[in-house]
């Protein structure tokens, strides 16, 4: 008996659509989703008992591999004294401190429990520091479900090929304008015809849930120009590429300091978190400082926090940044020459650990040149790579992800097999 199709089976009768976040239906590549029973390294091991290496890598948090020791070792010590304790602890402190340490534009920080909440919480504040409703975000840019921002999103809404969700009411969508990423004339238009309207600018920096997209020469430098110049917050959505890109994420490698930051993945070890945080003036507008209220039950909880601790950590003390870059440009070098063996038209978009692939003629730089890339290879060799071990993303419009436990024979292996995938198309 197949383990993975009678789980799925099941699930289907009690759970909707058989998952509980809708890319891990494989929808958009098609076939059975498989289920996992354990994770070590750079591996998962399904229900069926297969050894696959991993490059979704729980969607971003494994950037030491699954199960790490140290982080395993921290969890097990804070469980020691208990779950959950509704009062301030000593771990979400030292968190917050190692955050405010790394991250450029942050002096203070809120912990919650998702990117989700931490993406709706910035939004509600920056609606009440500024006392403006309007917002911006970007066509592809995903920053969760939350309902003023799930309009022309990416990741799973993308693939399901429903960007505005039902359930939004036509009132909440109209305080948000929905522009192209990378066109800075457009973001200009709206500013001169909206500007004492908007409470802020959300923008996932390097967008990576439309597959991997870079800005533009000036791009961002002119979006921090205009918020600035009109009082509006500007938002950097860093939950995917903070401490992964680089120890403070996107800001440190471009110089660009947003306003507010939404973070998460990286900062929970593997358990449900997330934060928000930037300049103190505003983050004081936070209850119970300020008028702006957010709370949460298990915010700043121990495990979390403890996974979290030792994740960033091993970050500063082992910086695997560097090999982590090595890594992925073996990847992208891989994929590049197969295609070109192939003669397929191939951009393999890159930086440190994170990479995508883009079948099309011309350069990816918004949404509807992401949308309009060939998406039947990327099918073809998902399932061709699953059969041989390599677990990708399930979903074309998704990001793959690289962890240190890569090293070696993984690394190896997930060349060969996609570089005979991408040959066999």
């Amino acid at each position: 008996m197949n383990q993975s199709n009678d789980l799925f089976e099941r699930a289907q009768k009690i759970i909707p659509g058989g998952v509980n976040s809708p890319v891990r239906a494989f929808r958009s590549v098609g076939g059975t989703p498989f289920f996992t029973k354990r994770a070590e390294g750079a591996a998962l091991y399904t229900a069926d008992d297969r050894a696959l290496v991993d490059f979704v890598c729980t969607w971003g948090p494994s950037i030491h591999g699954h199960n790490d020791p140290t982080i395993k070792q921290a969890i097990s010590e804070a469980l020691d004294s208990g779950t959950s304790f509704g009062t301030p602890n000593p771990y979400e402190v030292d968190m917050a401190e190692r955050i405010v340490a790394m991250v450029p534009s942050v002096e203070k920080v809120r912990m919650v429990n998702s990117g989700t909440e931490a993406t709706m919480s910035a939004i509600r504040l920056a609606r009440g520091y500024t006392k403006r409703n309007k917002i911006i975000k970007f066509a592809g840019c995903y920053h969760g479900h939350v309902d003023s921002l799930l309009v022309q999103a990416g990741s799973g809404a993308l693939t399901l090929g429903n960007p505005d969700s039902a359930g939004i009411p036509p009132s909440f969508a109209a305080e948000t304008i929905v522009l192209p990423y990378n066109d800075l004339e457009a973001l200009d238009q709206a500013f001169n015809e909206y500007g004492e309207e908007l409470a802020a600018v959300i923008v996932e920096p390097y967008p990576a849930n439309v597959g991997l997209i870079f800005p533009k020469d000036g791009y961002l430098e002119g979006m921090r120009n205009l918020c600035t110049q009109h009082g509006t917050v500007l938002i950097f959505d860093e939950v995917m590429t903070g401490f992964r890109v680089a120890a403070g994420g996107v800001q440190e490698k471009t110089g660009i300091t947003p306003d507010l930051t939404a973070l998460g993945k990286i900062i929970g070890g593997g358990l449900p978190v997330g934060a928000f945080g930037g300049k103190a003036e505003i983050m004081d507008f936070i209850a119970p400082l300020g008028p702006v209220y957010q709370a949460g039950t298990l915010s700043g909880n121990p495990l979390a926090m403890a996974a979290g601790i030792a994740a960033l950590d091993k970050l500063t003390n082992e910086n695997p940044y560097p090999q982590l870059q090595s890594f992925g440009e073996q990847i992208r070098d891989v994929l590049l020459g197969a295609a070109k063996e192939k003669g397929l038209p191939l951009q393999v978009p890159q930086t440190g650990s994170m990479f995508c692939m883009y079948f099309s003629d011309t350069p990816v730089t918004n949404y509807d040149e992401a949308v309009a890339s060939e998406t039947a290879h990327f099918k073809s060799i998902f399932h061709q790579a699953l059969e041989k071990g390599v677990y990708l993303p399930p979903s074309p419009f998704e990001t793959c992800f690289i962890c240190s436990a890569h090293e070696g024979k993984a690394i190896n292996l997930a060349c060969d097999v996609l570089s005979e995938a991408i040959k066999s198309l």
